[in-house]
């Protein structure tokens, strides 16, 4: 039975280098992330049609649409897929209805106005048929894109920083609707955004991409907690990066050297006692040993800074410890405003807390 989903490898030198390989399932969501100019659109347009790698395949529900090595390019008209633009890209001379029954040449003349009146309301449109894009608001048109994508009955649905022109409220509003509109859809969704958290929520996976190349897919609980490199932490903007050198493994604990204290990490014997690693704690990973109160889980990495800031931020305090790391780095952690004035912090007063094992993620140093 052929394969349902999307699988593609790229690589090309222009206009931006990739060096990608991906997989989507039927029904999965696969966020690409990274900065600006990484090669997250070129991917979405290679997958398209739109552009031409230098190398590579692009297979999705079981046909071959690239494989340069056979000297094969559909071109875009012949390959199902439905794209949805950042600006939109409807025909401002055309209604809502007129832009969905666009995108629908492959169906009798008989089927298309009725088809795509089903599919503004699967997108809360009813009622707006008869609407021009100018007559629209941005999410409403965002909404018309998505039912024009629809419309061609795609093996794949590719969105590219679909949400970028909208209003924050507005914003959250459109990803509500693509959660619940993807439960409905057995086919492969890629998912192009510079919001991380965006695709954290959305996605099933995520797939960093920097100068053209993937560094790490993992699902985005994996990929956040356990970066599989300084440089894709720093990526992420992923604070309490620090480095250290691995001074033993014993039964169920690795031994970490940091400046003067060592730390227990989860069990990482794939590391050679004596090297140089980065490692990363996680904000949830930073518990705050209570004044008066202290609990058995203090025992666990304890660490003793100096305040450097406090910065109320709604309900939340962010701290930022001086810890005496080596390179001049510092600790930063997030609790309850509350906790923070019952706890009496201030900047200038030293504090305790603990750096729990498990939170505690170990890099090989590149």
């Amino acid at each position: 039975m052929a394969d349902p989903g999307l699988r593609l490898r790229l690589q090309s030198t222009a206009p931006i280098a990739l060096d990608l390989a991906l997989e989507c399932a039927p029904g999965e969501l696969v966020a690409i992330i990274g900065p600006s100019g990484a090669g997250k659109s070129t991917t979405l347009r290679a997958i398209a049609g739109l552009h031409h790698p230098t190398s590579g395949s692009v297979v999705c529900g079981g046909q071959v649409w690239l494989d340069t090595a056979r000297a094969l390019d559909l071109p875009a008209h012949r390959r199902r897929v439905g794209l949805v633009f950042q600006d939109y890209a409807l025909f401002p001379h055309m209604t809502a209805l007129g832009n969905v029954m666009a995108a629908m040449g492959h169906l009798p003349a008989a089927e298309r106005a009725p088809r795509a009146a089903a599919l503004l309301v699967r997108v809360h449109l009813a009622g707006l048929e008869e609407r021009r894009p100018a007559e629209l608001s941005g999410g409403q048109q965002q909404r018309v894109a998505v039912a024009r994508a629809l419309a061609r009955d795609p093996a794949v649905l590719l969105l590219d920083e679909p949400f970028s022109a909208v209003d924050r409220a507005t914003r959250r509003r459109l990803q509500v609707e693509l959660a619940n509109l993807r439960q409905g859809l057995s086919i492969p969704i890629i998912l192009v955004t510079h919001d991380l958290d965006e695709a954290a929520s959305l996605a099933d996976r995520m797939v960093l991409l920097h100068r053209g190349r993937g560094l790490q897919t993992a699902s985005p609980a994996e990929m956040l907690a356990r970066p599989a490199s300084a440089e894709v932490a720093r990526l992420l903007d992923l604070r309490n990066l620090f480095t250290g050198e691995i001074l033993a493994h014993e039964e169920g604990v690795t031994r970490l050297r940091w400046g003067g204290q060592v730390l227990e990490a989860a069990p990482m014997p794939s590391l050679p006692t004596g090297a140089a690693v980065d490692w990363l704690i996680g904000a949830g990973g930073v518990v705050l040993h209570r004044r008066g109160r202290p609990s058995a889980g203090e025992r666990e990495n304890p660490i003793a800074g100096t305040i450097l800031a406090l910065l109320p931020m709604g309900e939340e305090t962010r701290v930022t410890l001086d810890v005496g790391d080596p390179e001049g780095r510092h600790l930063a952690f997030a609790l309850p405003r509350h906790a923070a004035q019952r706890n009496a912090l201030a900047p200038g007063e030293v504090c305790s807390v603990s750096l729990l094992r498990d939170a505690l993620h170990v890099m090989p140093r590149a």
